[in-house]
């Protein structure tokens, strides 16, 4: 499993990856991805849109499952990665490159976990 140390976890196995014009890019971690198999289709919301930390704002689709994506951070939705609509095979390839959407005023980051801090979650989540 990977899990890149700049960034930021959520217990519902999103990332967060905090840009220096305080905007953030929000995906899934490579642990879900993993969890749900080949991923066959992505629902995203429209630029824009609000979203609240701990809701649902869009979901994924495998062959597995359908899963709700569970914003980490609150905001709005200042950009959509449109190339996982056509291509949502992308987040298997690659789910720290696979960024699903970008947030503008950000809100409720302190509640997120630091890599080490997930890792542990994990592992705990699997006693």
């Amino acid at each position: 499993m990977i899990t890149p140390e700049e960034l930021l976890y959520s217990e519902s196995h999103e990332w967060v990856k905090l840009l220096d014009d305080g905007t953030a890019l929000v995906g899934i971690t490579d642990f879900a991805q993993d969890e749900l198999g080949d991923i066959v289709f992505v629902n995203l919301p429209m630029e824009g849109d609000p979203v609240v930390a701990g809701e649902a704002f869009g979901d994924v689709e495998s062959v597995k499952a359908v899963s709700d994506l569970v914003s980490p951070i609150g905001g709005t939705v200042a950009a959509v990665n449109e190339e996982l609509l056509d291509a949502p095979q992308l987040i298997n390839e690659g789910a720290y490159d696979a960024w699903m959407i970008k947030v503008e005023s950000v809100t409720g980051d302190d509640q997120l976990m630091s890599a080490a801090e997930y890792e542990a979650f994990i592992a705990s989540q699997e006693d």
